[in-house]
């Protein structure tokens, strides 16, 4: 579906995508995650065909969008990271103008709003303005555009950020649904559950590269062990001395301001032998290694602007 060799973006001096490569199949739901300035934005934009690239190879819908962006951007749906509705008229009418633009018949697009909005769960909300509605509608709203035009593909960059729990959930459903219809999905998110749930495979960037690719179980069980013990130490505690306390009794220590973490292969195993050496914190708990345990040691806990 999408295909992409030593894709390279450069603004003047800058590298923002340095040379990455990564093939997307059809029906597959694939990711990008990073933290801010990674790469994301810039590789989604290329995808989509509203920034050329600089350097390198990419096809989408076996087509160069160098030479074929009119039609590939006919055949795929944008979720922006920002919402870009027309505030001023109704939900019906945002979807009826925005089917235009595909030279869609009034007829066709009357149909398929109606389908959409009962999709998103908007059929009551028709007539209403946009201006009022609350960000969860508005960013269903943006999806259910996205899909007027029947795309095979659908980007979506940071599809439910500032949304609640309940919205957020209720997108992840409708996305699950349009997999499950062989939409293939291309997603960025900073949520780390998102991408579990969501993703059947991701790439994880840094500095503009990749620096990781596979499905969520397969980074997991490739950088990081089964298992975390999370130690929260008081907070006149010394949290490099009590790392070094810990540094026998796990694969990987990693001293936090306010706690220690030791990853682990047998939690309950670790954490018997740490008390039973004489280790005290205020709590000490086992969990499972997460996919944000991998983000977090392959780019870092230092805030990048």
């Amino acid at each position: 579906m999408i295909e992409a060799r030593a894709l390279t973006k450069r603004f003047g001096s800058f590298v923002a995508v340095d040379g990455i490569e990564f093939e997307i199949a059809p029906g597959e739901a694939f990711g990008f995650l990073g933290p801010n300035g990674a790469g994301k934005t810039s590789t989604m934009r290329m995808i989509g065909c509203v920034s050329p690239r600089t350097g390198g190879e990419l096809h989408v819908l076996g087509l160069d969008p160098v030479e074929h962006g009119p039609e590939i951007r006919a055949r795929i749906g944008v979720v922006p990271q920002e919402d870009n509705l027309d505030t001023e008229l109704t939900v019906w009418d945002n979807l009826m103008i925005y089917g235009r633009y595909f030279d869609l018949p009034r007829a066709e697009i009357r149909e398929r709003a109606t389908e959409l909005l009962e999709f998103v769960q908007l059929s009551d909300r028709r007539d209403s303005r946009v201006d009022p509605l609350s960000g969860g509608m508005k960013r269903r709203l943006t999806i259910a555009r996205s899909l007027i035009n029947r795309p095979e593909a659908l980007l979506l960059d940071e599809p439910t950020t500032g949304l609640d729990p309940q919205a957020r959930h209720l997108l992840w459903d409708r996305l699950y649904q349009l997999k499950r219809s062989g939409v293939t999905l291309v997603l960025t998110t900073h949520y780390m559950d998102e991408a579990e749930q969501l993703c059947d495979r991701l790439v994880i960037m840094d500095n503009a590269r990749i620096v990781a690719e596979g499905s969520p179980r397969k980074l997991i069980a490739d950088n990081v062990t089964r298992e975390v013990v999370e130690a929260r130490l008081s907070i006149d505690a010394d949290a490099a001395a009590e790392a070094a306390r810990l540094e026998r009794f796990g694969d990987r220590i990693e001293p936090l301001a306010d706690r220690v973490l030791v990853y682990t292969d047998d939690g309950d195993a670790t954490m018997n032998a740490a008390i039973a050496d004489g280790f005290e914190a205020d709590t000490m708990f086992v969990r499972r290694a997460s996919l944000e345990d991998v983000f977090l040691i392959l780019t870092g806990r230092t805030l990048e602007d």
